[in-house]
Parts: structure tokens; sequence; C-alpha cells
């Protein structure tokens, strides 16, 4: 199983979770490989280059579809070098603000960037990336101005935040968590279309203030194309075997994660739908790489 993101990080620790289960349901080890480089290019590459034997499997995100968005060239084709498996989980994203800003929930938050006129600005854990876009897509719909900051990662942006160079970010729960539960920073809406079991007392973005308003970092499997469909089927029924254990679902819920699932015909829609969805994003905010 390729990560395409360094040990130890979100994608990594969940993915785990989810390759030891299926070590278990398959008969045959699971192995775990990371390959990190270029927003999650690398890994990518290499498992669109692999043989479609289902020996090897692509644990991806989000990063797949934005990818086209950024680069001019990309060494593989999301729609044509991969066949979907099954959506594996979503981590919900949280807009949390400085805790020194006068705003107590989302529409305190908003009239108080309208007045700030230029002077409100956001960070992010890179240009091009599901945090980016988020939070450029929450302050155009709720229509005031920000300035984008990005930073080599969620962690220097948050401690920005912490500090007030930043007034408000839009990040995972598991980078957030720790942060709000010290005061640090200030939860005000969660991006997902149902709330967080982690955070349940935050509302929603589309319940507060945008209806419709719904976006988070998804993972799934993905398999190079040309895999036989046989085996298509029978990762895909392993998967949700998986996520439907109650000590997977305990761990994943633990880290933040929600559980999705579903066929390998409904992830291949929601890839298409999402390719749509963030060229037109990232055209928006003007995010591009090369």
């Amino acid at each position: 199983m390729v990560i395409a993101f360094p040990p130890g990080g979100p994608t990594d620790i969940v993915s785990r979770i989810i390759a030891a289960e299926l070590s278990r349901l398959l008969g045959q080890q699971v192995v775990v490989e990371n390959r990190p480089g270029a927003g999650g290019n690398l890994g990518a590459e290499q498992v669109a280059r692999s043989p479609a034997d289902g020996y090897i499997i692509f644990y991806n995100t989000s990063a797949i579809t934005i990818a086209p968005a950024l680069y001019s060239k990309l060494n593989y084709d999301p729609q044509k070098d991969f066949a979907a498996v099954g959506l594996a989980a979503t981590v919900p994203l949280v807009l949390v603000i400085n805790p020194q800003v006068p705003a107590k929930n989302l529409r305190e938050f908003v009239e108080w960037a309208k007045t700030r006129k230029g002077q409100v600005n956001y960070g992010s854990s890179g240009s091009g990336t599901i945090t980016h876009l988020a939070a450029a897509q929450l302050a155009k719909d709720a229509g005031f101005s920000a300035t984008h900051v990005p930073y080599k990662g969620s962690a220097p942006g948050m401690l920005d935040l912490a500090s007030g160079q930043v007034q408000f970010m839009v990040d995972t729960i598991n980078s957030t968590l720790p942060m709000i539960r010290d005061g640090r920073l200030r939860a005000l809406a969660v991006a997902t279309s149902k709330r967080s079991s982690v955070l349940p007392e935050l509302p929603t973005i589309a319940e507060s203030l945008i209806p419709g308003f719904e976006m988070s970092a998804w993972q799934g499997i993905v398999v190079p194309n040309g895999t036989p469909a046989a085996i298509i089927s029978r990762l895909n029924a392993a998967l949700q075997k998986v996520l439907a254990s109650p000590e997977v679902r305990n761990k994943l819920l633990a880290t933040g994660t929600e559980i999705l699932g579903g066929s390998p015909e409904q992830y291949n829609q929601y890839i298409q739908d999402e390719l749509k969805r963030f060229a037109q994003l990232a055209r928006e905010a003007g995010a591009r790489i090369d």
C-alpha cells in the first residue's frame, strides 16, 4: 500500500490502521510504503506506473483531484491511470480563528472580517492544498476579502495563527484539536455536511451561514488502471469489512476521522465530481504551482 505522504502524518496514521485490518482479512500482509514528495505526486506516479495485478494499491487523498489544477505537467492522469476501489474515510476541516478576534460564531466572524477591508489574513498548509481552497471558498461565499499566507505544512501556520500573524485557517480536525482544547485557537464551525462526532457542539458552516458549503480531506483506495474487476471487487469487499469493524471505527474516530465507504462505481463518480470542483476552486483562488 503506497502512501504519498510522510510517516506519522494524519494520512499515514489512518492508512496503517486500515492496512493492518486488510492484512488480516486478505490473509497476506499489506505493507505500507511511504513515498512523499511533490504534494503527493511522487507516490501517485509510482502507482500509475506499477503492474495492474492487485499487489500495488494506493491509499490516496483529495490531493490527486487537486493536482491537475495546480500543475501544467503531471506524470499521471487521475482519470486514466487509476481504477477506483472505494472511498474510505474523511477528516473534517475546521474553521479556527485567533482567540483575540472578537467573534464567538461564524456569523460574528464574517461581520468582523467585512469591516477589516483587506486586513484579514488566512494561513494554509501550502498553495493549492485543501486547506487553502477551503478557506478561499469560505471567504468568497461569505463575501469578505482575505489575503492568503501559505506555509510549509499546517503546524507553522497554526503557530502564527495563535500568535495573531494570521486571523483564521480552515484545517483538519486532528491538526487543530490540541490547540482548540488548550485555548490557543477558537473553533467556530466544521466544513463537513454533518457535525463532527469529535466536536459535536460545533455547528457546520452550512447550518451556520452558507447553505450547501461542504469540504473535507477525504481518503480512499485506488489501484493501477487495468487491474482485473475480480480483484477490485475483492479489495472493495475487504475494505467495507474493515470500515465496519468496531475496533477500526473506534481507532479512526479517536483520530477525528469519519468513516465513509461505498462501491468502486460510487468512488469513481466522486473522483470525477471532485476533479471538476477543485479545478474551478483553484482557478477562482488563483492557485497554481507551475
